[in-house]
């Protein structure tokens, strides 16, 4: 008498069960203070940074020429297009500076094999640097003081500049974004696939 073919017991997939095993690793406390730790280095390399980008900002943004009488400020050139320039100046810096840490980023997340923490750290830390080197830009033009104080410095009628200002607050998401859009890239451009098991046709 012959006994039907049993199916083979169901086994649980190795991959699933090593998994399940990193997540449970990864998510521990000490884990968890680890990417705090990252998220807050992050943020902070990324706040120096802001202030090299913030004295690029100030050297290679062009300035508006302006000239005052003894009741207003007038723009010397009313078509002049040198605020937005200075506005493109700062987008293309924190796209600049965004790929460089995108780039570290990833660096950081294959040695670590991964980690949230170098994620919002870029997101963070993007935000962080850009308003940083904002600032520092325009404090460094003389932005801290009031235009008409600067223009009461000047005789009447002769041409000066106006400190340096970010009319398209938008820029300032430059850096955060390229720094993503980077990690991104370069995970699914260089991460090794992971290898699927090899079915069980018995």
């Amino acid at each position: 008498m012959t006994v039907p073919n049993a199916p083979h017991e169901a086994h649980p997939s190795a991959p699933q069960d090593e998994f399940d095993a990193r997540l449970s690793r990864r998510w521990n406390g000490r884990t968890v203070r680890n990417e705090l730790l990252i998220l807050l280095a992050c943020v902070a390399a990324a706040t120096l940074l802001g202030l090299v980008m913030g004295a690029l900002w100030h050297w290679c943004a062009p300035r508006v020429p302006v000239y005052a009488d003894s009741s207003a400020v007038y723009l010397r050139d009313p078509e002049g297009e040198q605020q937005i320039a200075a506005d493109g100046w700062f987008g293309g810096l924190g796209l600049l500076f965004g790929a460089v840490c995108g780039a570290l980023g990833y660096v950081l997340t294959r040695r670590r094999d991964g980690g949230a923490g170098v994620v919002f750290g870029l997101a963070l830390g993007g935000l962080a640097g850009a308003w940083v080197a904002w600032q520092f830009g325009v404090s460094l033009s003389g932005g801290n003081e009031s235009l008409l104080a600067l223009a009461k410095s000047v005789p009447a009628g002769q041409t000066f500049y106006r400190p340096l200002a970010l009319s398209a607050k938008g820029v300032l998401l430059a850096w955060p974004v390229a720094a993503l859009a980077l990690l991104m890239l370069c995970t699914a451009l260089f991460t090794p696939k992971a290898q699927q098991p090899t079915p069980d046709w018995h």
